[in-house]
């Protein structure tokens, strides 16, 4: 592979535009973003976010949802981090080379104790400064379900919780596809 990038000619630049126009694209008429400049404060955002905020005070659940998620298979390897977390802490949590602290196991919970056992286990935690866990969901299929129920909501809520960093499958000695190591927020360090 060359290390020279190709710099096309202006036969080929007329020939992209010639396709570009058949195929009917059009230029931007303007061109307002403008990535260097804050955004002003956006008084209905505020507004909607302290209503949510309320409602969701209001029913007394907790931070999770408790609606429909995405099906995950028993072998499928969950994986999910911030966009600012370093490449190198990613790394190394999915090689399994930053120890957890404490370990949360949700085998024989039905779907609403697995919700609020995990939600007091990431409080807890986070409390306690912990900055990885591990959290074992288990790969078996529900008996109404064709999926595997709690990995698939464990897998839902740990994106939805504020305090989770990133999450992935664990390796083989940790549990597998049927765990998750939990990179969590310590207050104070991480933003």
């Amino acid at each position: 592979m060359s290390r020279h990038r190709h710099h096309p000619d202006d036969d080929d630049i007329e020939a992209f535009r010639q396709a570009l126009r058949e195929a009917g694209v059009r230029p931007i008429e303007t061109n307002r973003a403008d990535p260097g400049r804050h955004r002003r404060p956006d008084p209905s955002a505020a507004e909607r976010r302290a209503a949510a905020t309320a409602a969701r005070d209001d029913h007394g659940t907790g931070r999770t949802s408790d609606g429909r998620v995405e099906p995950v298979r028993p072998s499928e390897a969950l994986d999910f981090a911030l966009p600012d977390l370093p490449w190198r802490t990613r790394s190394q949590l999915k090689r399994g080379r930053i120890a957890w602290e404490v370990g949360l196991d949700l085998h024989g919970y039905t779907l609403e104790e697995a919700r609020r056992e995990l939600e007091a286990f990431l409080r807890d935690a986070a409390a306690e400064g912990r900055r990885c866990v591990l959290v074992v969901h288990g790969k078996a299929w529900g008996t109404t379900s064709d999926f595997p129920v709690i990995k698939s909501h464990v897998n839902a809520w740990l994106r939805e919780w504020p305090g989770v960093l990133a999450f992935c499958s664990a390796t083989a000695t940790d549990g597998g596809t049927g765990a998750v190591y939990v990179l969590l927020r310590r207050r104070g360090r991480d933003g």
